[in-house]
């Protein structure tokens, strides 16, 4: 196991205090709960420009991808960053069936590329400590998609 520093330690924590901030959880919870785009336009109706949606969505993937930035630069020891958080994947997941359609249309193939980079590291990181469990965690994360509402207002 990697040392890991009082520094990192004292970012890990940052970071956590960041997620906690009222307005983030706000959006968090949304994100989570009805951000469920299977198109672009799909993500237009939910997340329409000037909206309290687009907000939302764009504080939690910008938070996301910056925190991936931070640790795919071995800023935090990956393993220390793993063991205590995982709401990433949840956000990758939601975001991915988006994802080719956002690269092209702001002709960035990297749209993404950090929080990608670092799920599907995260992912194998999972799959050897627990064989099994992303496919399991995918069906359940199905399932839940499936009971919740496809689309909903932030605030309603």
């Amino acid at each position: 196991m990697a040392d890991v520093n009082h520094e990192q330690v004292n970012l890990m924590l940052r970071l956590y205090d960041i997620r906690r901030e009222p307005r983030l959880r706000e959006a968090r919870e949304w994100y989570v709960n009805h951000f469920r785009p299977a198109s672009a336009e799909e993500l237009m109706k939910t997340c329409p420009p000037g909206s309290q949606e687009n907000t939302f969505m764009r504080m939690v993937l910008s938070y996301w991808e910056m925190v991936a930035s931070i640790v795919n630069r071995g800023l935090i020891d990956e393993d220390f960053f793993f063991e205590n958080t995982g709401e990433q994947w949840v956000v990758w997941e939601q975001v991915k069936p988006v994802t080719a359609a956002w690269r092209t249309m702001f002709k960035n193939p990297h749209t993404f590329a950090n929080l990608e980079k670092h799920v599907q590291r995260l992912e194998a990181w999972r799959e050897r400590r627990a064989p099994g469990s992303t496919e399991a965690m995918r069906q359940m994360f199905a399932q839940m998609s499936q009971a919740m509402p496809k689309t909903k207002t932030a605030g309603n």
